[in-house]
């Protein structure tokens, strides 16, 4: 039986995060530069995207930039926001024709301004789509988020918060928690992602690499999930 097949579509997860690692190992692996995996990586995207959109999943989160990625060489941050602009452009019909409304989590303001601009046009047309929420994570840090939440807090005068009124100050307050977070590449850390939202939500680890991951890996993801009895601390 196709793996597809065996998903059950009624309890699927309303929000999927994905941490996409492994693209430089990829390009390593075959002798070329970091950048050829990043670019590889693009259809892993474009795969994934469609497929969650097809199993009508509510939220897909990809971290795609963290705040840590500066640090890398200006190159690859180059060639990164170029492949970033890159891929908005050539992806807006795809968006368009599945129903995906286009968001961004992170300090937006601190992109370079070509990618930026294409990102914020992007994310106004397809703000009234009614399908997939695709979320992309760029120039994110969770611990950054938790902080600036916390500054929005004192600068409104919140006397007194719960747990309610936090997520309300978070980059994901419109959204539920991640349901499943997904990491290629066999690493097994969160990487600053989603350190709050990320609580209770069930954690799955694959060896393979982000430029390697396709929809079977996707399902089987789903499938791992849906075995899980999630008690949230309970009995």
């Amino acid at each position: 039986m196709p793996l597809k097949e065996k998903i059950d579509l009624s309890k699927l997860p309303r929000h999927i995060a994905i941490i996409m690692d492994g693209n430089g190992r990829w390009a390593k692996k075959r002798k070329l530069p970091r950048v050829f995996g990043h670019r590889a990586g693009i259809k892993s995207v474009r795969e994934t995207v469609e497929t969650c959109a097809e199993l009508k999943i509510e939220v897909l989160t990809l971290y795609a930039f963290s705040t840590e990625n500066w640090s890398r060489p200006k190159t690859e941050v180059n060639a990164l926001m170029a492949l970033l602009k890159l891929y908005l452009m050539k992806e807006f019909d795809n968006l368009m024709r599945n129903d995906i409304r286009l968001n961004a989590i992170g300090d937006i303001l601190g992109l370079p301004e070509a990618p930026r601009k294409e990102l914020l046009g992007i994310m106004e047309k397809t703000r009234t789509n009614k399908g997939l929420v695709l979320n992309l994570a760029l120039n994110y840090g969770g611990r950054q988020e938790i902080l600036n939440a916390v500054t929005g807090m004192i600068k409104d005068k919140v006397e007194k918060a719960d747990e309610g009124t936090f997520k309300k100050y978070l980059y994901t307050s419109l959204f539920p928690d991640p349901d499943l977070l997904i990491r290629t590449s066999g690493e097994m850390r969160l990487s600053n992602f989603l350190l709050w939202q990320s609580a209770y939500t069930e954690l799955y680890i694959t060896e393979v690499l982000w430029p390697e991951f396709r929809a079977k890996n996707l399902y089987e993801a789903i499938s791992d999930y849906q075995k899980r009895e999630r008690r949230y601390g309970g009995i």
